[in-house]
């Protein structure tokens, strides 16, 4: 036991900067529980079709605004629900649905259901969870019949809103990344340059992020989406949105580098690099910018859930993304009529995932930051 101390002892005076890093990092419960909860959104998205009940242009016009279905379990039947029958009143005409307890819908995971592509390439019919049909068929005597299940309920086509926003994720979470590496990319290139070079160069930047940051950022937002051309197919969109929210989300990084490289142009390996000879692009990127990488990824970090919030406003609002193209923004354009969501609630549920998606990034965000600086609790 006491000859293990000392070693135990060296390894943590020996660790690198890294592994103090993650060591902090590790005793931060919820930024740790929120990169494990990111995580599984992400391999959601990647895997929407196989994960989602339905594809995502289903849909059963006779379940138009179908509520939420109840997952049930009982050791004999397994996980079921029961079927929804639509009745419509005879004086009002409005649509209502009601349980019928005499017919069961068996659940079950690795089920067969509607054919797709994954990733438009594989052809299959395999889905994580969804409607048993086999044994469905086995217990009703019409077995044409295809039962409907509605976790998270309809919306006004009749598409099954849980499919629709597991398949948004994929759109909604990669605005996120790919912006942020714009973002980075800019941000590294002009921020560095600006705390390197100083002088008259430095001071044109920085008045012109102060120009940038003055502008409110949505009225900008909708400037620019609103100058792309309606002729564009929804991938171009798509990028073209990326591009706007990566322009006007540089300058907070731009500032932190810039400020981290005011303060290590001068330090003693940066002036022994400079006096061996080396070029200012490989003091800059290969001895400077690595010094802080970890407040670097950081500041990423915290930026993701601004792209995400920024395309869920201007699809929201029909300046960004548009039909066919399904993310979160688009699906919450449904509740814009005030009295849909009042009848509608479940219309909603798109915004419990973009606050999980926020929160969690936030969470992370804050993590990082705590553990960037493992020496300050030395």
């Amino acid at each position: 036991m006491t000859s293990n101390a000392p070693e135990a002892k060296k390894s943590i005076l020996y660790a690198t900067q890294w592994q103090l890093i993650r060591r902090a990092f590790s005793k931060h419960k919820l930024a740790v529980a929120s990169l494990y909860f990111l995580i599984i959104m992400y391999l959601v998205a990647i895997f929407a079709e196989f994960v989602a009940p339905y594809p995502k242009r289903w849909q059963e016009l006779g379940h138009i605004y179908a509520p939420p279905q109840l997952v049930r379990f009982s050791p004999g039947r397994g996980l079921y629900v029961y079927a929804v029958k639509q009745h419509i009143d005879p004086i009002t005409f409005r649509k209502t649905y009601r349980q019928d307890p005499c017919d069961v819908i068996p659940l079950g995971f690795f089920v067969r259901g509607e054919p797709y592509k994954l990733w438009g390439l594989i052809p299959w019919d395999r889905h994580l969870f969804g409607v048993n049909l086999a044994r469905y068929h086995k217990t009703h005597a019409d077995g044409d019949s295809v039962p409907t299940f509605y976790l998270l309920g309809a919306d006004m086509y009749g598409h099954d809103l849980y499919s629709r926003i597991i398949y948004g994720s994929r759109i909604s979470l990669s605005v996120g990344v790919i912006g942020i590496l714009i973002t980075f990319v800019l941000g590294l290139i002009v921020g560095g340059i600006s705390g390197y070079v100083g002088g008259g160069l430095d001071n044109f930047i920085q008045r012109s992020i102060e120009i940038i940051n003055a502008f409110p950022k949505l009225p900008l937002w909708l400037a620019f989406a609103a100058i792309m051309p309606p002729e564009w197919s929804p991938l171009a969109v798509y990028f073209g949105i990326t591009v706007v929210l990566s322009l006007l989300g540089w300058t907070g990084l731009a500032r932190v580098v810039r400020g981290k490289i005011l303060s290590l142009r001068e330090e003693d390996y940066a002036v022994a690099a400079r006096l061996l000879g080396a070029s200012h692009a490989r003091i800059l990127f290969i001895h400077l910018l690595p010094g802080f990488t970890s407040h670097i990824i950081v500041t990423v970090t915290l930026s993701v859930p601004g792209m995400i919030l920024g395309e869920t406003s201007l699809s929201f609002l029909g300046l960004g993304l548009r039909p066919p193209i399904v993310s979160w923004g688009v699906l919450l354009k449904d509740c814009m009529n005030l009295e849909a969501v009042q009848s509608y609630p479940w219309l909603l549920m798109p915004v419990v995932f973009i606050v999980v998606a926020v929160l969690c990034f936030n969470f992370l965000g804050d993590g990082l930051r705590d553990a960037a600086d493992p020496y300050s609790s030395r």
